[in-house]
């Protein structure tokens, strides 16, 4: 990889930028890191019908905390972004090795890194569902489609981080762990995939509750 492509960051490039670094063979700024822009494309439009609701009395210290919430969650998912391109780069490298040890060894340290960036990111990302839920019911009913474009960014980044931690631990097998032992030494990992499995599950419920509630009336869906 070339200093032009290691230096295309979240934090300092367009959106020109990062993409064209992202539609590069060089596998860094990847799938992890696009998954991790995903997740902050939910939380800045989960940001945004926030600050538009104008909720009852009741309701203003749940929408502060939920405001807050995705506020910080967009610029952690972007710094987790930046994370995953960074454990990509050593993925790599371990598998450019020479065969040998020393290569094996160097794959394994790659793969679990790589894997704990995605869960990471993963679990930020189950965190949100709770606070998009909130806002598909008590946020202003005219922004409606934002919140199932939410939906749609954050079941990209969970689907994605999921992805990636399995492919992360499948690669595993390269540096000669059979899928018994990987699951043993990396039981949180293993876990991991499963919870974000029941969380794809709840999204697409959701979504398809907001559908329904927003669906005109005799459309028969």
């Amino acid at each position: 990889m070339n200093d032009d492509a290691m230096a295309v960051t979240t934090q300092r490039s367009t959106v020109e930028d990062w993409t064209q670094a992202l539609a590069e063979s060089v596998g860094s700024p990847g799938g992890g890191a696009g998954a991790g822009v995903m997740l902050a494309i939910a939380a800045s439009l989960a940001s945004m019908v926030a600050g538009y609701t104008d909720p009852d009395g009741d309701q203003r210290q749940d929408l502060a905390a939920v405001h807050a919430r995705v506020r910080s969650l967009r610029e952690a998912a972007l710094r987790l972004a930046d994370e995953d391109a960074s454990a990509s780069q050593a993925f790599g490298a371990a598998f450019r090795m020479d065969p040998g040890p020393e290569r094996e060894d160097a794959i394994r340290r790659a793969s679990v890194d790589a894997a704990k960036a995605s869960a990471v990111l993963g679990e930020h990302a189950i965190g949100a569902i709770e606070d998009l839920e909130w806002l598909a019911s008590n946020g202003n009913p005219a922004l409606v489609a934002d919140i199932v474009v939410a939906f749609g960014a954050l079941r990209a980044a969970v689907t994605g981080a999921r992805t990636n931690v399995r492919f992360d631990l499948a690669a595993l097998t390269s540096a000669g762990r059979t899928p018994e032992q990987i699951r043993e030494d990396q039981p949180a990992l293993w876990s991991t995939v499963e919870n974000l499995d029941a969380a794809v599950d709840r999204i697409d419920r959701l979504t398809a509750e907001v559908n329904h509630r927003s669906a005109p009336a005799g459309s028969g869906s």
